[in-house]
């Protein structure tokens, strides 16, 4: 047991939720340190109050510490169950922790009894309307950090974050600093593609705003991309109507990410302040690759999208040593950037890499 941690801490903490339930309140507030063995589910019309907090998942778990209630379930699959009204506040300092790896990753996932890389989300949420998750230090993730599929109407504001940035050296020793061009590349990386926020297919209309700290891999990733997991039936998974501000991180890939590919659309995106905070982190022995990054040159999903399925992304206000601040691949349609600047690169890095099909 971590020392000055109370163990069982999912379960109560879901007692405390069924309490509010019960009584009628529809909120919780925790405070403390927990262990969490179990992924903590908030049922709709529910606010959940973190005060001074320190919540760590359990060694060896494989679950994910916070869900809407119907995540998960058959009917939080379809259009009629959806959750709503959810808000998950942080009050005064809130750490949400990974803990000790649990060495489950997407090269793993559904195989050999693992189970899905989605239960390694700290929070997940999965058909929600009308949510907030707000004022908390994501520490450690097993994976991506906040992940929300299929969500709308929704504020993500004041997350800060610190993953792991560890790679195994050539010794077989972990060691600290990650950088392109690293022995081992890519899979020498300890917890790899370990994001901050994720916003994916079917999401639209939400603000994220005042996002810090270090991701290993994006800080702050729309990633618009048909797939089998989590489909909501009757809706539609086109994303759009997505503000993202003040964003000062850093991270091994970008900070901000774009990426729309295999026929859903994205469009009617702002992002309006990026800064690369690497110079302030130790986890990053070199720059990193970009600061905001729309479209990519390889497939992830069927096909790249059309002018017609990615287009109105608007983009101002970016600052990086990055290997490149802006890069453009694939086909957007309506782009329009200003204000892109560069620090402190490496020689003869490009403030903007335009790799777009349709230039």
């Amino acid at each position: 047991m971590k020392e000055g941690f109370i163990n069982n801490g999912g379960a109560i903490i879901q007692s405390m939720i069924d309490e509010g339930v019960k009584n009628g309140s529809r909120n919780a507030t925790v405070t403390g340190n927990y262990i969490i063995e179990k992924t903590i589910k908030i049922p709709s019309n529910f606010s959940l109050y973190l005060q001074d907090c320190h919540l760590v998942m359990a060694d060896d778990t494989f679950c994910n510490m916070f869900t809407n209630e119907r995540c998960w379930t058959e009917e939080g699959l379809t259009a009629n169950g959806k959750d709503e009204n959810i808000v998950i506040e942080g009050r005064g300092r809130v750490i949400l922790d990974g803990g000790n790896y649990n060495g489950l990753s997407e090269r793993n996932s559904l195989k050999d009894g693992m189970p899905s890389i989605y239960r390694n989300n700290l929070v997940l949420f999965v058909n929600v309307e009308h949510f907030k998750v707000t004022g908390i230090h994501a520490r450690n993730q097993r994976w991506w950090a906040f992940d929300f599929i299929f969500c709308a109407y929704g504020t993500i504001r004041d997350i800060d974050f610190l993953a792991d940035g560890t790679r195994i050296d050539e010794n077989g020793n972990r060691v600290k600093g990650l950088y392109w061009g690293q022995p081992g590349g890519h899979p020498a990386i300890y917890i790899r593609n370990a994001d901050g926020i994720d916003i994916r297919r079917g999401c639209h209309d939400i603000l994220i705003e005042n996002i810090t700290g270090f991701t290993e891999d994006d800080t702050v990733a729309l990633t618009c991309l048909p797939s089998k997991m989590h489909q909501v039936e009757g809706k539609s998974e086109d994303m759009y109507n997505v503000m993202i501000r003040n964003v000062r991180a850093c991270s091994h890939c970008a900070i901000v990410r774009l990426l729309c590919q295999g026929g859903a659309k994205q469009y009617n995106i702002f992002i309006d302040g990026v800064m690369d905070a690497s110079k302030e982190c130790d986890c990053l022995s070199g720059p990193g690759e970009t600061g905001v990054r729309i479209g990519d040159n390889e497939m992830y999903g069927s096909r790249h999208a059309t002018e017609e399925e990615c287009y109105n992304i608007h983009v101002k206000n970016v600052y990086a040593r990055t290997l490149q601040v802006l890069w453009l691949a694939g086909n957007i349609g309506n782009i329009t950037y200003e204000n892109i600047n560069g620090f402190d690169q490496p020689e003869n890095a490009p403030i903007i890499r335009d790799d777009r099909m349709n230039k």
